[in-house]
């Protein structure tokens, strides 16, 4: 299905060189043509402020240069009428007997419906979650799960080709500090005397006690004098399964697991680090370049660091590529991952991050401009913190795994389609307050029953249809009336919704529109009634048609968000 605004502008395009062609404007190239919903419904459908935008280059009056455009725009089939308000608005309403065709064409559509081509040929690559596994998925890290997923799936109903990509690390400090801290725990379970590290070098969770219990039913004390390491490997085996099957219940998958070794295995890291150096964007010094006097006293006899002039490009401070030890800071992988993002020839890269990692994202992206790569392609969503309340007061849910809240946890207390929602529909600029009360809740002021209840309302007319023998076949869709056409019109913003989302990446876009297209759709179920028998066969076939539209968008929105559409409740 075509975007109406998309639409009418092109021919409003047509309209303004047509008016050219006959000397009623002058020449001039045309410019954006911006068409959105007037600012109040007796006004029309669309509106065009074209007229406004061309004052100046036209040298003419707004009101002026929108008759002129009107007298030469011919009424597309999809407009019954176009006029002018001051002070140069062209307003426009769509034709109540196309609107009643599109009922056909939405249901034509189905799961599919509103798949544009914004992003064909294209391919993109959403990055997301990217947590090491030393811990269980908490409610932080689901955060960026759910918005990742939510954007991988607008992306592709804009009509890019999309591959979802899990960055992770399984070496390092953190993960011997993981496997250390199992073998002390296995060792317990062996009933051996351990005293347990009280700094942050040892993992408190009791997911490991379990873990434990479980090794030594498999291998019992064969793993008794060995170190770190076979602990290590089986800790994250473990975690990284329970990991994929905790975002699994809310329907987050990844294609790709990068592995952040391999740059360290193909020296794809010193190979960026060359390139930097020649060109120009690194030294070796003990402090930067460009420290104050407080600074150099401060830092004074450190040995060399390597370092990224990133204030070349813009930043507060060069950063430090490898420290004095001859060790990689975290900048330095990840300006070569994201090179090899850029190498694998995606059009568009996404990363979900943390607000706390904006610097670092910024950073990144220098590293990638001093290697003469676009930039531009990298995109970064920074979202800020999940907290879980009851009674309007935060909670920690966790009752047996260390300092988690978890996502598992999250889910058993509330539901997965919840989890998706109240996380989802909120900006990832904004703060999350996750509301354990409202989630479980089953009246309408909770937006997850409110809108999945329209889709069962839709389910359930069709049941009992379908036992009495009523059938929408063939049915006369010119039938329906006003209350219909007004979900119609909500129902065709869908594309518009999805092509704005993708474009900005904000995918809670899809979320605020599910609430308001149920919020259409409530009080008109309530008042056209189907299977009444006051309803003639005809008007029951055709009302029956435009349910089986509603329930077709319903069902493309929640999908969209992630979340199941239900057929019962």
């Amino acid at each position: 299905m075509k975007l109406i605004p998309h639409e009418i502008a092109a021919h409003l395009g047509d309209a303004i060189r047509a008016a050219q062609a006959a000397g009623d404007l002058p020449a001039f190239d045309l410019p954006v043509i911006d068409i959105k919903p007037p600012k109040h419904a007796n006004q029309g459908d669309y509106a065009a402020s074209v007229a406004l935008a061309l004052a100046k280059t036209a040298g003419l009056p707004p009101l002026e240069i929108a008759n002129r455009i009107l007298k030469h725009f011919t009424l597309p089939d999809f407009i019954a009428a176009a006029e002018v308000a001051p002070p140069g608005y062209i307003n426009l309403r769509l034709d109540e007997a196309w609107l009643k065709t599109q009922v056909e064409a939405i249901i034509a559509e189905g799961d599919a419906l509103f798949t544009l081509e914004m992003g064909k040929g294209k391919r993109a690559l959403v990055e997301y979650v990217s947590a090491n596994p030393t811990g269980p998925i908490t409610v932080g890290r689901t955060r960026g799960g759910v918005i990742g997923d939510s954007t991988a799936r607008v992306l592709e109903a804009a009509g890019y080709t999309v591959e979802r990509e899990y960055y992770f690390n399984n070496a390092g400090r953190q993960m011997r500090n993981l496997g250390n801290s199992l073998r002390l725990r296995y060792l317990q379970a062996l009933g051996r005397e351990i005293e347990l590290p009280t700094d942050d070098s040892f993992y408190q969770g009791e997911y490991l006690i379990e873990f434990a219990e479980d090794l030594v039913k498999e291998r019992g004390d064969a793993l008794a004098n060995e170190d770190w390491q076979p602990f290590k490997e089986y800790a994250e085996k473990r975690m990284f399964d329970w990991i994929k099957t905790s975002l699994a219940r809310i329907q987050v998958k990844h294609d790709v697991f990068f592995n952040e070794n391999s740059l360290y295995e193909t020296g794809a890291i010193w190979n960026v680090l060359e390139e930097l150096e020649q060109r120009g964007y690194v030294y070796k010094a003990a402090l930067p370049e460009n420290a104050d006097e407080q600074t150099r006293a401060e830092v004074g006899g450190k040995g060399e660091a390597v370092w990224f002039r990133s204030t070349q490009f813009g930043d507060t401070a060069d950063r430090v590529l490898v420290k004095s030890s001859g060790e990689p800071t975290y900048t330095l992988p990840d300006i070569a991952y994201h090179k090899n993002k850029l190498d694998r020839g995606y059009d568009l890269c996404v990363n979900c991050l943390g607000s706390d990692h904006l610097v670092q994202a910024q950073v990144v992206k220098y590293g990638v401009r001093a290697l003469g790569m676009d930039d531009s392609r990298l995109n970064v969503i920074l979202n800020q913190m999940v907290k879980t309340v009851r009674d309007g007061k935060e909670v920690r849910m966790s009752t047996r795994r260390g300092v988690f809240d978890t996502l598992d946890e999250l889910i058993d207390q509330t539901s997965a389609d919840a989890v998706r929602y109240l996380i989802g529909s909120r900006s990832p600029t904004n703060h999350v307050l996750f509301d354990l009360d409202l989630a479980v809740a089953q009246t309408n002021d909770n937006p997850v029953y409110y809108i999945q209840n329209a889709h069962v309302r839709c389910a359930g007319i069709f049941r009992e249809a379908a036992a009495r023998g009523v059938s929408d076949e063939g049915a006369d869709v010119s039938l329906l009336g006003a209350d219909e056409l007004r979900f119609v019109r909500k129902a065709l913003e869908l594309g518009e919704v999805i092509e704005a989302a993708a474009r900005t990446l904000e995918a809670h876009r899809v979320a605020f529109y599910a609430l308001e297209l149920a919020q259409t759709f409530h009080p008109i179920y309530d008042s056209v009634r189907v299977l009444h028998s006051e309803v003639p066969p005809p008007l029951q076939g055709a009302r029956l048609r435009f349910y089986r539209a509603a329930q077709v968008v319903f069902r493309r929105a929640l999908t969209l968000m992630g979340m199941n559409a239900p057929e019962y409740m």
